[in-house]
């Protein structure tokens, strides 16, 4: 057997895996949300907007939660067409999740007395500013740190010990595949995405036993106003890597989220690519079921061999683009 073949076989191998993996998953008996209270934050666009129009398409009562109000009044009119029950509430809330502690639960406070307590937690609030570390400002790092952390940690924060309290729950914490690696031109976002990830886990720990389950989702590029923003700020070589990947919808993407945190997976993504980098790094993270278990132990000798190939084309991209500066600057 040559070379090219066993590579065919392995890539193969791998997108069976993948199939037999997504069938099995998707066998398994989803939470039903229909007349509970879902709160998503981010919700007045891109992939929270898509998570909410999908929970309000399973009869739940929605709250979207956000900052602009023309945003989340026009997003409002969409969650309403999307109704499947008459008395099925969808509300909104205009509250800056980063700014402070006591400012998230005056808004919480105030979403729960109007619609009831809330079930489910849908995290999507976020930005990303990029470039290299030294080429991003100190402002920069603290503001990504403040919304994609803070304005996740307040909300989850403060629904968490209610629903422990309460012995249900589902908390979804969207990060990003930079919370999975490292990327150029990505330092300072990808720390406040990892710092979701490390979030995730720990309240999993501490949670599980109380009945309140956590979905860490990990989307790829999406077609966004965010994605659109960060592309103005995004090195050249930034977007040759990440450009690989392609551009996946923000419909496709919320409807995963919800689908997978009703299932109580642990990890949400989508695509063959994110399920490879999920299996690459998957470490600690908790386990839910035992046959992704046993794949996971026998797939990650060959997967890792893969990584370092993607790390070698990374560096190869740098170099190439490292070169053509020197030219132009010659």
């Amino acid at each position: 057997m040559d070379h090219k073949t066993e590579i065919i076989l392995t890539v193969l191998g791998i997108v069976l895996v993948h199939g037999l993996i997504f069938y099995w998953v998707s066998r398994k008996t989803r939470t039903n949300i229909r007349g509970k209270h879902v709160v998503v934050t981010g919700g007045s666009s891109g992939i929270g907007l898509w998570a909410a129009t999908e929970c309000v398409r399973l009869g739940a009562n929605v709250t979207i939660v956000a900052r602009n109000v023309k945003l989340l009044e026009k997003a409002k009119a969409q969650l309403l067409s999307n109704k499947v029950r008459e008395d099925q509430k969808i509300e909104y809330r205009s509250i800056d999740l980063a700014k402070s502690y006591d400012a998230v639960e005056k808004g919480l406070q105030e979403v729960e007395g109007s619609i009831g307590p809330v079930f489910m937690l849908i995290n999507c609030a976020g930005m990303a500013i990029c470039g290299t570390v030294e080429d991003t400002s100190i402002e920069d790092a603290r503001l990504m740190m403040d919304v994609n952390y803070f304005a996740t940690f307040y909300p989850t924060r403060y629904l968490l010990p209610k629903m422990k309290l309460a012995k249900e729950g589902i908390i979804v914490i969207t990060a990003s595949q930079a919370a999975l690696i490292g990327l150029y031109g990505y330092g300072a976002y990808a720390a406040s995405k990892f710092a979701l990830r490390g979030l995730a886990e720990t309240i999993a720990m501490e949670a599980k036993h109380c009945g309140v389950s956590v979905t860490l989702a990990l989307p790829a590029d999406t077609d966004t106003p965010g994605f659109e923003r960060e592309n103005e700020s995004k090195p050249m070589e930034t977007k040759i890597i990440s450009g690989s990947g392609g551009l996946a919808k923000p419909e496709d993407v919320g409807k995963r989220i919800v689908h997978d945190a009703l299932k109580g997976s642990f990890f949400s993504i989508l695509g063959l690519e994110s399920w490879v980098l999920s299996t690459l790094c998957v470490g600690m993270s908790p386990w839910k079921s035992p046959v992704l278990c046993v794949l996971q132990f026998y797939l990650l000798g060959p997967l890792r061999l893969i990584g370092l190939v993607i790390q070698w084309n990374f560096q190869r991209i740098i170099r190439n683009c490292a070169k053509e500066k020197e030219n132009r600057e010659a």
